[in-house]
């Protein structure tokens, strides 16, 4: 049955592509398809001491749909992340440059405001203030030819509009934010703090930072498989305290479940409105008002090409539930979030 349209956006351009979705008899994945890449340019203006990016670099990377399970994923903001080691230690002394404490109160923040110009000012007065989510990347996200890490662009459904991402293992975090409910809005790398660490000036850019409802915020950083590196774990030591002292949170993510990863990105491929289908909706309600196999649900509602695209919408939005962290199968138990919420 016809799925959905894939839309990549590059230099200006839109490619688009059509997927298509094979009912899958039993516990199973889809194939992938891919998109070619495009390289871009940057422009750099210097401000003060520091030196930002007035352009972007972007480009198309790989779109990668897999068809697997889910469960509903509890959020995404609390808990699972990397644990952020502890300084090491050499000879019973430890290393000053990871053991040195920063007073919160000494650290900047360095962003762009939305007409491009560089900001420097003290992070505990901006952390209340800004709205650094509306803010341009801090500076551009590289390309490094011949590694398959390229730069690209993210449909939020939580804010609606395009998010720029450097790399797949940003793309997979942003992609798991923006289903979290706790999130009211996403950015990629908006902000870098600059503290002081004896006679050099030290600035991180977190990855990913995300708005939470109360107002509170959310920095993140991704770690490889092999775990953060040392100068990374020393940095988000910093981070973390600074962003705890500013009321914030911080998260250095490892690579999350695969089968997870599998499940949110094919629900992801339905988390545009158009898949809504309104009036369906009391109707999925009603059909799932017990838990029961999807498949069974989808054919009572209808024609399943029109019927599944609405489930898929309904479980990425949370109006459904099912597991994910179990390959998905037309056969998987299905039934209403709210009701588990009331039960609970």
């Amino acid at each position: 049955m016809r799925a959905r349209t894939d839309t990549t956006a590059c230099n200006g351009n839109v490619k688009v592509r059509d997927s298509a979705l094979t009912p899958v008899p039993g516990r199973g994945t889809l194939g992938a398809a891919r998109s070619p890449t495009s390289g871009g340019c940057t422009d750099v203006a210097v401000t003060g001491r520091f030196s930002c990016a007035a352009g972007q670099v972007w480009r198309c990377v790989e779109y990668v749909i897999v068809d697997s399970s889910q469960e509903a994923a509890s959020s995404a903001v609390p808990g699972a992340g990397c644990h952020i080691p502890e300084p090491h230690s050499t000879g019973g002394a430890v290393r000053r440059e990871e053991a040195a404490a920063v007073d919160a109160s000494l650290i900047d923040v360095r962003f762009r405001d939305p007409l491009g110009y560089s900001r420097q000012v003290p992070w505990l007065e901006a952390a209340q203030d800004v709205p650094f989510e509306e803010s341009p990347a801090v500076r551009p996200f590289p390309i490094r030819h011949g590694r398959r890490v390229a730069p690209g662009w993210w449909w939020s459904s939580t804010t609606g509009r395009l998010v720029a991402y450097g790399s797949g293992v940003m793309r997979t975090q942003l992609m798991l934010l923006d289903r979290d409910p706790a999130v009211v809005a996403l950015a990629c790398r908006p902000v870098e703090l600059v503290w002081r660490e004896e006679s050099k000036v030290v600035g991180h850019a977190p990855q990913l930072m995300a708005r939470l409802q109360g107002g509170s915020g959310l920095l993140l950083d991704c770690a490889g498989r092999s775990g953060p590196s040392a100068r990374l774990s020393a940095r988000a030591r910093v981070v973390a305290a600074a962003a705890k002292a500013a009321g914030w949170s911080y998260r250095l993510a490892g690579p999350p479940d695969p089968v997870l990863v599998a499940n949110v990105r094919w629900l992801a491929g339905y988390r545009h409105p158009r898949y809504a289908a309104e009036p369906r909706t009391p109707a999925l309600v009603e059909v799932f008002g017990s838990p029961r196999p999807a498949v069974e649900a989808v054919c009572e509602l209808g024609d399943p090409i029109a019927v599944w695209p609405a489930v898929f919408h309904a479980l990425w939005s949370g109006v459904l539930r099912v597991r994910l962290d179990e390959p998905l199968h037309e056969r998987a138990v299905v039934s209403v979030a709210r009701q588990e919420a009331e039960a609970a």
